[in-house]
């Protein structure tokens, strides 16, 4: 597995870096036999230390954790600890799916765009439908069932994923409620 260890504004010794490869290694090798990289950044907000890992499997799905802690060893516990309890949640899931796909998942480009809020001073209203860029980056869409998008949602902590169906070809939206449940959202073609 490849590692990428860094800080935002702080140095990570060759002590830390070599902690976290045996741990997040020994943590990911348990339930996942083929892991390809590892994105692990450091970074302090106010009085303590914050650990964020994501790490990639060969099939395309993506694990993510985040911790904070006053010691940059325990930020990077307690991340590794969330790793593990995602990853345990969803160890059978995981290896079914491995069996059941012989191929990486398939990845389609999409553009990710950041909007400036719109300015509520009590100006006259401008064309709010052309919104002010202030961010563009790559993002990828998988191609997956409705099962896997939402094991990857819940895996990546995430509160919703876009994805494209395996069944229907077409895109489709899993999220999280605010009664906790999992919502699904399947465009039907007008016919």
């Amino acid at each position: 597995m490849r590692y990428q260890i860094s800080g935002k504004q702080i140095d990570i010794g060759e002590a830390l870096q070599t902690h976290v490869r045996e741990e997040l290694g020994e943590t990911v090798n348990k339930y996942s036999g083929r892991p390809t990289e590892a994105y692990v950044v450091f970074s302090k907000s106010g009085h303590e230390f914050v650990c964020e890992a994501v790490v990639h499997l060969s099939t395309g799905l993506t694990a993510q954790a985040k911790a904070h802690a006053t010691e940059i060893y325990a930020a990077f516990d307690g991340c590794c600890e969330k790793m593990d309890k995602q990853l345990r949640r969803y160890k059978r899931r995981l290896k079914d799916h491995h069996k059941e796909r012989s191929q990486p998942v398939e990845l389609s480009d999409a553009g990710s765009y950041i909007l400036a809020p719109s300015d509520e001073s009590g100006e006259a209203e401008q064309d709010t439908v052309n919104a002010m860029i202030i961010a563009e980056t790559e993002s990828k869409i998988p191609s997956l069932s409705v099962g896997e998008a939402v094991m990857q949602m819940e895996l990546a902590d995430a509160p919703v994923l876009v994805f494209t169906n395996e069944k229907s070809s077409s895109i489709n939206v899993v999220y999280r409620r605010e009664d906790g449940n999992i919502g699904w959202i399947d465009p039907r073609k007008a016919g």
